[in-house]
């Protein structure tokens, strides 16, 4: 991993161990900064603080490598992505403006899509995640997590089911809470439709009657300018001597037929004049059809602006224009419909609830028995481990429980409050000592044994949903003596199976690692390429012996450093 402008560190390389490493340093040397790094390639939250004070943007690029035809191989190269001899590049970049980019194998991706690689490719445990195990919904969670397809499976029809009872239930109470209000709809709506059907609208019938409204309305006007038209056309009968069109165009036709046989382009002519006077004859008899057809009846006028008014009071209230009243008529139709079915509805949907309620119940108790059984299974593995953490009398167990509610579900005869993940409260329980009761971690475990307990349910889910990478951020506070060698030992453990991530300040757990870096800044206060190394020989037992008691060449804490180390190569 290669880090450069983000926080105090300037450009560095970070060069991860296959199996257990261990990043150390000076408090405040930029040891976060390298979890910070990781957290980005892998989707975290972008941040314009993180980018060093004077630089234009923060880089962070990674080589992943991954399992051929693992979930997140399959989601790469669906996104584009190229794999480069088994590993992934994924770089991201956060601006100054606080602006980010991500790249996968060479193509330009959603920072989303890293999120996703990352639920199949890392665990990242910090402080926060242990105060996250101290919540009930996380403990849940965690459970289910172990009990895999046992829960999953359930839960998911559980879920289903749950989700189509809220929309039922959400319907029912808008139909009864609302009787009123829908009455009220319905009324007004029977009421247009009752208007609207007594005047019995036509699709375009208000444009036809406006037309027909201004042909009356200047009938006389209309029909006198036909009249003038068609005499200029073909003729007044009272007058044998007057000149019209038709007589013009046809004594023009008549010069030309004599001659038209001496040039083609007078003959071409001569036929246009011929077209011109058909076409003349035609209009003028169209002229003469449309004055004796034209009604001047003024009781039709008063007919057809009755006919408007009615249309005009309609449009008023329900549209723009007839056609738009047609469709209002349309959905009220339907609307009106589902009113008028409310108390068939209510029953169906009564019915329905009743129902879901019934199915719910019984997907509620397959789930609390699949997690009583998956309790047992996961309490007694996370004891054994806890007995490899220097808590040797330590008991873990849950507590899987129900609350009463008159409004829930029935499951085993009671009736229970229910919620999207089930009717089950899970409650991790500890009890450190023999003759101590079990009490909930969040009161009965200390910071040390908080650590511990996250550790242990850790490396229980690596047994079980395995993913390749693990990296632990100071979960080794509040830890030390006896109980850190072993936190180191069983790192060591866990790093045979899955790569080890841990930037830790104990030196009983850094001596167990493969490979320890050191971050340290330079007198400037920055952390540059030399300043991520990797500790050997000496200069891991001069690191051990600072983190022991504060003094690089303290022969005591020298001689400390070097059993540290033999112990850990010992138990290798």
């Amino acid at each position: 991993m290669r880090i450069r402008s983000l926080g105090v560190i300037d450009d560095a390389v970070v060069e991860l161990s296959p199996g257990f490493t261990a990043v150390t340093g000076e408090t405040g040397a930029g040891k976060t900064m390298v979890v910070t790094s990781l957290g980005l390639l892998l989707g975290g939250r972008a941040d314009a603080a993180l980018v060093r004070i004077g630089a234009r943007n923060a880089v962070v690029e990674g080589r992943i490598a991954v399992p051929e035809g693992s979930p997140a191989v399959v989601r790469a190269e669906e996104a584009g992505a190229e794999l480069d001899e088994g590993t992934l590049l994924v770089s991201r970049t956060v601006s100054a403006e606080g602006r980010s980019r991500a790249h996968l194998g060479g193509r330009s991706v959603p920072v989303g899509l890293l999120a996703e690689l990352a639920d199949d490719l890392v665990a990242v445990h910090g402080q926060s995640d242990q105060q996250g195990l101290l919540k009930l919904s996380r403990q849940r969670q965690a459970l289910d997590r172990y009990a895999g397809y046992a829960v999953a499976v359930p839960l998911g029809k559980y879920a289903e089911a749950y989700k189509r009872l809220r929309a039922v239930t959400a319907e029912l109470e808008e139909i009864t809470t609302r009787a009123r209000e829908r009455a009220q709809e319905a009324d007004l709506l029977r009421f247009g439709l009752e208007e609207i059907a007594a005047v019995e609208p036509r699709a375009g019938e208000d444009t036809e009657l406006a037309e027909e409204a201004e042909r009356l309305g200047h009938a006389e006007a209309l029909a006198s300018a036909a009249a003038v038209a068609h005499a200029a056309l073909a003729g007044n009968p009272e007058d044998p001597e007057g000149v019209d069109a038709g007589t013009l165009v046809a004594g023009a036709q008549r010069a030309l037929e004599a001659v038209r046989a001496h040039d083609p382009a007078l003959a071409a002519l001569t036929d246009r004049i011929g077209e011109i006077g058909i076409l003349l004859r035609d209009v003028a008899g169209e002229l003469a059809g449309y004055a004796d057809d034209l009604d001047a009846d003024p009781l039709r006028l008063a007919a057809v602006e009755e006919r408007r008014a009615a249309l005009t009071a309609l449009t008023r209230k329900y549209g723009e224009d007839v056609a738009e009243v047609l469709a209002w008529a349309e959905r009220s139709a339907a609307r009106l419909g589902e009113l008028e079915g409310d108390d068939e509805r209510i029953g169906e949907l009564t019915a329905e609830r009743d129902a879901l309620r019934s199915e719910l119940g019984a997907l509620a108790q397959e789930l609390s028995e699949a997690r009583a059984e998956a309790a047992e299974r996961f309490a007694a593995a996370v004891t054994e481990e806890l007995a490899s953490l220097a808590m040797p009398h330590a008991r873990v167990s849950f507590d899987i429980r129900q609350t009463e509610d008159p409004d829930g579900v029935e499951v085993n005869g009671r009736t229970v409050a229910y919620g999207p993940s089930g009717v089950d409260e899970v409650e991790l329980l500890l009890a450190p000592h023999p003759g101590a009761p079990p009490r909930p971690i969040a009161k009965g475990a200390s910071g040390g044994e908080l650590s511990r307990v996250m550790l242990a349910v850790e490396v229980v889910f690596a047994g079980t949903d395995p993913v390749p990478t693990y990296l632990f951020d100071e979960v080794d506070a509040g830890v030390g003596g006896k109980a850190a060698v072993e936190i180191g030992r069983r790192l060591a453990r866990l790093a045979k199976k899955a790569q080890v991530v841990v930037v830790t300040h104990l030196p009983q757990v850094a001596a167990f690692a493969d490979r320890q870096l050191l971050v340290e800044k330079t007198d400037d206060g920055s952390v540059t390429r030399s300043g991520v190394k990797v500790l050997e020989g000496g200069d891991r037992v001069r690191e051990l012996s600072r983190m022991l008691a504060g003094q690089e060449d303290s022969e005591t804490a020298r001689a400390h450093a070097e059993e540290l180390l033999a112990t850990a190569r010992a138990d290798a």
